[in-house]
């Protein structure tokens, strides 16, 4: 057992490297985003100004993935995660300066999230590939379990690392604890993480277009690996409606507020990291596709209802951990499944643009969700006397959401039945590795 440890700690030792530092950047930038949100919502009081933070954060991602892959598959992964870093911590810098001077406003947040966005278009794929190539793929769900725990980890730590150093000191002490996390993250990548590039042949280099164009004829002629990327997208709609009406529905309770608020996302953080542990544990399931749309239906099917029918906070946080406890599972089978399927000299294309297809759906999931609260389910509790309305989803502010809830719960588990009696999703459990 011990020798077996230390063969397996050797054969990950790049890939820990590489996971360790960049998490722990990575809870310094969650930290940043975190007490701007706060510092946003205190001057604007204003929900949808604070949701914009998001929307443009992943408009550009969404837009320009496509052609971002093109980019990572021709130029070196490390080049590419270092220049990236780098123009982060130089957005980073500009928020301090602007901040130290009292002249940040809403829209230098806005202009930096488009462009640390578009940054992450290039970032996302190539950190995706530099991990294919330091990882065994006899440890892939390994791995992935221990990525899905680092994002747990940060989850956690995030609201209540920010919020102590936002209350004890500054938001300016967050944000030089971000620009501390970098230093660690390039420096280790820098002069300690060393990614190999795959050996290819010669070969005439291609335009911009024409490999954008690579990663799309890829996936048209692989459907199973399309669909899937469809049914996530469909997934990601709905969830994104989820996360931008939790604020309405958690604040406006009676039985709610701030702390629940924090206490649900702390929940959902704590869910995923056991998730994420039991991922590296559990044996390799029958089959990953099942799992895949059997975990999205648990999860869809619980915490929807639970939060619109739920009286309790408890019921909530009850509900926080059924929905989210088997998304780590979810996410390290879909990753074993991509990783094994696509080969890594497309990778980066490919998955660019998976990128663009699987999560274009965000931006407009926050502006419907937001809307829909807003301008569709408010006012219709507010002015229904139906006694079912009234007794599924109570009345005052709130009810709405909760009614909204229960919506997205109904339609995240017909999404969930229907992607997974498709065809082409279902064929892939035959399909042998790609690697040609």
């Amino acid at each position: 057992m011990k020798s077996s440890f230390k063969q397996t700690f050797r054969e990950l030792k790049p890939f820990l490297a590489l996971w360790l530092t960049q998490a722990f950047s990575g809870l310094g930038s969650a930290m940043t985003n975190f007490a701007l949100v706060i510092w946003l919502y205190n001057r604007t009081g204003s929900a949808l100004t604070t949701a914009l933070l998001t929307v443009c954060s992943y408009a550009p991602y969404v837009l320009m993935s496509i052609f971002a892959g093109a980019i990572s598959d021709r130029w070196n992964k490390r080049t590419v995660l270092l220049v990236c870093d780098t123009l982060a911590a130089v957005c980073t810098l500009v928020v301090l300066y602007l901040l130290r001077t009292e002249q940040l406003m809403a829209w230098h947040l806005y202009a930096l999230n488009a462009l640390n966005g578009l940054m992450n278009t290039v970032q996302s794929p190539a950190a995706d590939v530099a991990v294919t190539l330091l990882t065994p793929e006899k440890h892939y769900q390994k791995t992935s379990g221990l990525r899905s725990f680092s994002n747990s980890l940060v989850t956690i730590l995030t609201p209540v690392f920010a919020t102590a150093l936002v209350t004890l000191l500054s938001v300016e002490a967050v944000i030089y604890f971000d620009l501390i996390t970098f230093a660690a993250a390039f420096l280790s990548l820098l002069l300690i993480i060393r990614i190999p590039e795959e050996q290819k042949p010669a070969e005439k280099k291609e335009g911009i277009l024409a490999s954008a164009k690579t990663g799309l004829v890829w996936l048209s002629q692989h459907k199973g690996i399309l669909w899937l990327i469809l049914f996530l997208a469909a997934i990601n709609l709905i969830a994104s409606i989820y996360n931008a009406a939790l604020p309405a529905l958690v604040l406006s309770r009676p039985f709610g507020g701030e702390t629940v608020l924090g206490t649900l996302n702390a929940s959902t953080g704590i869910a995923m990291m056991l998730g994420s542990l039991l991922v590296t544990v559990l044996p390799t399931p029958k089959s990953r596709v099942k799992t895949i749309c059997n975990t999205l239906l648990i999860s869809m099917g619980t915490e929807n209802f639970l939060l619109s029918l739920g009286r309790s906070p408890w019921v909530w946080y009850v509900g926080s951990v059924l929905g989210w406890l088997v998304i780590p599972l979810m996410n390290a089978n879909l990753d074993v499944v991509m990783r094994s399927r696509i080969p890594t000299d497309v990778q980066g294309r490919v998955y660019s643009v998976r990128n663009s297809l699987q999560f274009f759906t965000i931006p407009l999931g926050y502006l419907l969700g937001g809307a829909l609260v807003d301008h569709v389910f408010e006012p219709l509790m507010a002015r229904t006397d139906s006694r079912l309305l009234i007794g599924l989803f109570g009345t005052g502010k709130g009810s709405g959401a909760a009614m909204l809830y229960m919506l997205i719960g109904f339609a995240g588990v017909a999404v969930c039945l229907v992607f997974r009696n498709i065809r082409h999703i279902r064929e892939l459990e035959d399909e042998r590795v790609t690697t040609e």
